[in-house]
């Protein structure tokens, strides 16, 4: 398959997802996630049930957004192979380990095409079903372990090292922190993804220089 005809399916893909993930929102706002059928969301996508689960493993996860299969393995690579090029510290880690850990969620959030107006309905339908929050914190945590076990793996440390944990836990309350921060100053003005980037890096550069 060429390039072209493999970009062309990925963005076929994802406007897909994004029209299930949109209905799914609208409709849990509207009337709570029980109100609603799997087959009655794949109807108004205009897609099949079939479908839906090549997507998303539930419907929870359709509002949520949140894929069946991680799509990241291109950043996850990049991350993996920044410690072939970089020097090791007194401690035994990478000296672009922080930094590249960083871009792996700015990678992240690029791709994501995350947008204010998909912030205000994916908050809507929060609002509708608290018991959606408690989906949130499983995806958070399911995330970051699988942060740590790279973070073991790019710097060859056994399960359990708390240094991994540790920068996963940090740069993740960071990123979070910024992300309603993006938002924020959204809500003031037209702000582009790299703002984003902006942020964290501040973020980044004042834990660093806080914790020397």
């Amino acid at each position: 398959m060429s390039e072209s005809a493999t970009g062309v399916r990925a963005q076929r893909r994802a406007e897909t997802a994004r029209r299930i993930t949109d209905l799914a929102r609208r409709r849990t706002a509207a009337a709570g996630i029980t109100a609603y059928t799997v087959e009655e969301l794949c109807e108004d996508a205009g897609v099949s049930r079939r479908t839906f689960f090549n997507y998303f493993a539930s419907k929870e996860d359709a509002v949520l957004g949140v894929p069946a299969e991680r799509d990241d393995a291109h950043l996850v690579e990049r991350f993996l192979d920044g410690a072939a090029g970089s020097g090791r510290g007194d401690g035994g880690l990478t000296d672009s380990l922080v930094d590249d850990l960083v871009a792996l969620f700015e990678g992240r959030w690029r791709s994501m095409g995350f947008t204010l107006e998909d912030a205000r309905a994916l908050f809507a339908a929060l609002d509708r079903e608290p018991r959606l929050h408690r989906r949130v914190l499983e995806h958070l945590r399911e995330s970051e372990l699988a942060d740590i076990a790279l973070v073991e793996r790019r710097e060859g440390l056994p399960p359990g090292d708390r240094r991994a944990s540790t920068l996963v836990h940090l740069v993740g309350a960071m990123n979070r922190i910024v992300a309603e921060e993006y938002f924020v100053a959204h809500e003031h003005g037209p702000v582009g993804v790299d703002t984003y980037t902006e942020l964290l890096r501040e973020r980044i550069a004042i834990a660093r220089s806080l914790l020397r």
